[in-house]
């Protein structure tokens, strides 16, 4: 079957989402580093790094802090992270598949959860306005309507003007990407990448997708365009 629809995730099936992470952590250590004259911003920055990496982003800027006994408002550090013009790029196997898909005359949707601004600006600096026909930030509907809430599929299938069955939804996250859109009747693609916080999850078959893929030029592959 041939399908008329590609509806994508963003973080992490488009771009390397640590490359945001880099990006926000080069602004912030910046930040903390003029607050206080007495350290240069490339050590917060590896300090930012290695805490992350040792304990994941939640409480990372509060710990740097604590750690090199700065006192500085952290809700100010987490506005400049989200608000930040990210230095990021798309996969070359995502422009590619977008490309692909253009010259097929395929429409093309994203949904992505998050913070709307910081969504906003991932999207603007990656270019996708001019490759996906209809973008929806869940983070603009409320977080009550991220993935895996119904309303965002439904969404995007209205604003496409097409029924589920003609669509593939394509993301990374098993969590929540795609129980919702089979659920809906969309066929759904994992792609799983080397770097990414999702890579070695492996879920029940409710949670995963249809088909698992390692590059998305592999859809071009498969005679479902």
């Amino acid at each position: 079957m041939r399908y008329q629809g590609f509806i994508f995730d963003m973080d992490d099936t488009l771009y390397c989402e640590y490359d945001y992470v880099y990006s926000g952590f080069k602004v912030v250590s910046k930040l903390i580093a003029q607050s206080q004259k007495k350290i240069t911003d490339n050590i917060v920055y590896q300090y930012l790094i290695d805490e992350w990496k040792r304990n994941g982003r939640g409480k990372v800027f509060n710990k740097v802090c604590e750690k090199l006994g700065i006192d500085i408002d952290i809700s100010y550090l987490v506005e400049a992270y989200r608000y930040h013009k990210p230095t990021i790029q798309m996969y070359d196997d995502a422009k590619k598949l977008l490309l692909y898909l253009k010259h097929k005359k395929v429409q093309t949707g994203l949904i992505t959860d998050g913070h709307p601004v910081a969504q906003y600006n991932k999207i603007k600096s990656l270019g996708l306005k001019k490759w996906i026909d209809c973008i929806i930030i869940t983070g603009i509907l409320g977080e009550e309507y991220y993935k895996p809430s119904e309303v965002p599929y439904k969404i995007a299938l209205n604003s496409l003007g097409l029924e589920a069955k003609q669509c593939v939804y394509i993301g990374d996250n098993p969590y929540k990407d795609f129980i919702t859109a089979k659920k809906l009747g969309i066929k759904t693609i994992r792609v799983i990448r080397p770097i990414g916080d999702y890579m070695h999850v492996k879920l029940s078959s409710e949670f995963e997708a249809d088909i698992v893929v390692y590059s998305l030029t592999d859809i071009m592959k498969m005679n479902i365009i």
